[in-house]
Order: C-alpha cells, then structure tokens, then sequence
C-alpha cells in the first residue's frame, strides 16, 4: 500500500508523495552515511529512503508542508544523512546533519525521524549515536585534511601530535532543533537546553538543545527533530 496525500495539503507545487509502506523491522540494522552531493546508484538509492522516512514521518504524520521538510541544504557537500536499514534493507530511520568547514569542531543534528513500526526498539538512540559518530568522523577527516594543507609546525600548533600531524579532535558540539514532544528522549541522550526561547519551526513549538561530544579514544568509530 503506498500513501498519497494531496498537494493541496502539503503546499501548492508539492507532487503526489508515493511513500512505500514499511514491511517489517529486522535485526540487524545497519547505519549508513550519504553525503548530500554524492550521486550513482547507491546514493540514489541511500537518498531515496531518507527521504521515504523524513515525508512519512514528517509530512504524512506531522502535516510539515513538503516544500518546508525538503530544502537545498539536502544536496549540499557539506551535509551528511544517515539512514538506518533493517535486515530486508527496508528504510527504518533517518537523520542529517549540517557542517561548516569553517567550523569542523561544531554539527547540526536535524530531521531526525524513526518510522512507526520501529518505535520502542531503541532504534532512535542508536540513530543519534550513529549521528554522532559521523560527526566525529568529519571532523577528524577535516583536521586532517587542514593539518595536511597547511603543513603545520608542531611548537606553533598546539592541536599537533608528536608527529607535527594535528591529533584531531577531541569532541564535537552537536547542536539540534527538539520538537518539545520529543526533549525528553533527547536529554536521555546527554543533550541539554541551551536556550530557554521557544520557537515555532513548521508550526510545531521547537527548543534549542546541544551535546558536546567526545572523540573516542585511539580512533574515531559509532523521536523526530527537525532543522
């Protein structure tokens, strides 16, 4: 059975979503990473069952106008997706996250969304440490690329191993946008309110919540959100 709301509820211009109905949420989950400008089969493929989550959950339970839940920072090369399969490679759960090259020790958590069937499994927790984990692994990959371009003497970078090689980093801020339905699963996850403002994003009532994030030691390993 697919699903097809109409335009006119989700925006005008909005096509016919066709979002394939989930079959069953088998053991063992895998998390993989797209970036948002990458393109061939397995990214299509990756990216078409992000977006099978985001508009199930989002736009078909949560009424978010599909030209709101689907924006250019999507396809950008500084954007990371992550989607969770279950063992029949059916798409399961979905988030991304923003990055600045300015900014390798800082990330944006966002569009954060479990499909129904795979409530209650503890899925939503791994979804955001797999999250995290990428992040980490971007910023290690950023400092190493920064290390490498700017050949950086070991006395005056203090970010330097013994090496003169720069250590990488040792956390990671994750900053996100926590529907206020959905703060509790995030302060179980180690996020805290960083502002006490509250704010409508699609018309759902948001907060402000971060994490700083540690990078394991040795080696960089690994609800609904939106922003």
């Amino acid at each position: 059975m697919t699903h097809l709301p109409s335009a006119e509820r989700h925006g005008a211009g909005a096509p016919a979503l066709r979002v394939p109905a989930a079959t069953v949420a088998l053991e063992p989950v895998t998390f993989e990473v797209l970036r948002g400008d990458e393109t061939g089969p397995g990214a299509d493929s990756l990216r078409l069952g992000v977006m099978d989550v985001r508009l199930e959950v989002f736009v078909l339970e949560q009424a978010v106008p599909f030209v709101q839940e689907i924006d250019a920072r999507d396809f950008e090369s500084t954007t990371l997706h992550v989607l969770a399969r279950g063992a029949d490679s059916t798409p399961l759960g979905a988030g991304r996250l923003l990055t600045d090259p300015a900014h390798p020790g800082h990330a944006h958590l966002g569009r954060l969304a479990v499909r129904r069937l795979a409530r209650g499994t503890g899925l939503g927790a791994r979804l955001v440490a797999a999250l995290e984990a990428a992040a980490i692994e971007h910023a290690e990959h950023a400092g190493r690329a920064a290390g490498a371009a700017q050949a950086a003497d070991p006395l005056e970078d203090p970010e330097a191993g013994e090496d003169g090689a720069p250590s990488g980093p040792r956390s990671v801020t994750v900053i996100l946008s926590a529907q206020e339905q959905a703060m509790g699963f995030y302060e179980r996850c180690g996020y805290r309110v960083v502002d006490a403002r509250r704010y409508l994003d699609a018309g759902i009532w948001h907060r402000d919540m971060a994490r700083t994030v540690p990078a394991p030691r040795g080696a960089v390993g690994a609800g609904a959100a939106r922003g």
